[in-house]
């Protein structure tokens, strides 16, 4: 006799209910923990509560990391975390590379763990709330942030280092398929990662949890609002809630779903990107002292090394390489309506360290800097568009931090800057509605993540607030 096969059932492809339960948290400000005007004294509180410190020290004073004698790459005594190589790129247009190229060398960040990001969201007098961690991270200007409620890497989680368990990490790996409102694989900075992603997550549970002193839930509306201050959602948390599915009420866009990803799918035929790992000895331009690598003319960025210590992480004190910027980014989209319906300027951006040649970035996306010495014509487009926007143009505005985990004080003013209908798209760049760049957040390698802390930031802009929990 053959064996009797379990029933199965069939199940709707999408989720609506989640899109529903997201904008009812998105337009709740009150919630059930804490006051949104408490989050800045406890964020203070959880800072004095711990000791941190963080202190440059010179290349030979890091422990278990080491220059190799043939490549000269900085590699932990372990063979894990991450590795400072080097990076050859080629960068060339049209349709067989034909076109005007570029051509550089630059130090990267060699990680190829994928490390998990992942915010637990649970219900609370029907409204969801989310478990943010005060995170001290070294590269923090102001060390303390909220982040995700886990954020760390493979090693990290499986105690390469040595440290203790990561809190509440039995819910992202491997999580419950039926409580997944979120999964998906993002990239890191493509100018400073090498092919680097982490896994953005938000997994919903219905358990009792523990909150430590160092969590808190908040509902999105209460994000939003702290998503308008300076430096106190850190980079990985404004990842993560960018790819949640928001209801698109758009009537339409200027392109059609098919003609963006057509558009998308030809600025990534058009990109011939040959980039290759290199000795970090080969990176010509740059210069190796005892405490940085920096480039010969001090533009872009610096490889250092710090000591840390932080009482409330996993392992509390260690050293490491950290990247440094040379000054304050800009990072912003240019909005405009278009027949009434908001639309924002993407740029197809080629990085070297992308894992498929472009990903959409926003319009502007540069440490300005870097390109102060260049006439007009020759700085990135936009950027003085930018820089001389009016007051009475700017939508949204405020100084975010990048990753706190190898990034020094990397610091950028994000905004979104209303355009005049003169602005076209030219050649490499497109509008599109907030609604088909959330959308594509669901996909990996679509959306960089300037781009996404934008559009997380511009959907805390939109928010609209209805009622408390």
């Amino acid at each position: 006799m053959l064996p009797l096969l379990a029933p199965v059932t069939v199940r709707p492809r999408d989720d609506r209910d989640h899109a529903d339960r997201i904008a009812l948290s998105a337009a709740t400000t009150g919630g059930v923990h804490m006051a949104t005007k408490d989050v800045r004294s406890w964020i203070d509180e959880r800072r004095e509560a711990n000791v941190f410190h963080v202190e440059r020290i010179p290349f030979a004073e890091l422990d278990q990391w080491r220059f190799e004698d043939v490549t000269g790459n900085l590699v932990h005594s372990s063979g894990r975390f991450f590795a400072i190589e080097g990076l050859h790129v080629v960068e060339a247009d049209g349709p067989h590379g034909d076109g005007p190229y570029r051509e550089w060398r630059q130090p990267v960040i060699k990680q190829p763990e994928v490390g998990i990001l992942g915010i637990l969201a649970k219900e609370f007098g029907g409204v969801l709330h989310f478990l943010m961690q005060a995170k001290m991270e070294p590269g923090n200007p102001n060390l303390v942030q909220l982040s995700p409620t886990v954020q760390a890497t493979r090693s990290n989680y499986t105690k390469a280092h040595g440290g203790t368990n990561v809190k509440l990490i039995e819910y992202f790996a491997p999580p419950d398929p039926e409580r997944i409102i979120v999964d998906v694989l993002q990239a890191e900075q493509g100018s400073w990662f090498f092919r680097k992603s982490n896994r953005n997550m938000i997994v919903e549970t219905v358990d009792d949890v523990p909150i430590w002193d160092d969590f808190c839930w908040l509902t999105l509306g209460q994000i939003a609002e702290l998503m308008h201050e300076d430096e106190t959602i850190n980079m990985n948390a404004r990842s993560v809630l960018s790819c949640l599915p928001y209801h698109d009420e758009a009537p339409g866009a200027l392109l059609s779903d098919v003609q963006l990803l057509s558009w998308f799918t030809n600025e990534r035929s058009r990109h011939d990107v040959r980039a290759r790992r290199i000795p970090l000895t080969d990176v010509h331009g740059w210069k190796q002292g005892v405490e940085a690598i920096e480039h010969e003319d001090g533009r872009y960025f610096k490889v250092l090394a710090v000591a840390v210590k932080g009482s409330n992480r996993e392992k509390i004190s260690w050293t490491q390489p950290l990247l440094e910027s040379v000054g304050t980014g800009v990072v912003a989209f240019l909005v405009r309506e278009i027949d009434g319906v908001p639309h924002v300027l993407v740029h197809a951006r080629a990085d070297g360290g992308f894992l498929d040649t472009v990903e959409l970035a926003p319009t502007v996306q540069c440490t300005p800097q870097n390109y102060a010495h260049l006439p007009a014509e020759s700085r990135p487009p936009f950027l003085d568009y930018v820089l001389d926007a009016p007051r009475s143009r700017i939508r949204y505005e405020a100084m975010h931090s990048e990753e706190g985990g190898r990034f020094l004080n990397v610091r950028a003013r994000y905004l979104a800057i209303e355009a005049d209908d003169t602005v076209e798209a030219p050649p490499g760049y497109a509008w599109v509605t907030p609604g088909q760049l959330t959308a594509l957040t669901r996909h990996g390698h679509y959306v960089n993540v300037e781009a996404r802390t934008l559009l997380a930031c511009i959907h805390a802009a939109t928010a609209q607030p209805q009622r408390e929990a």
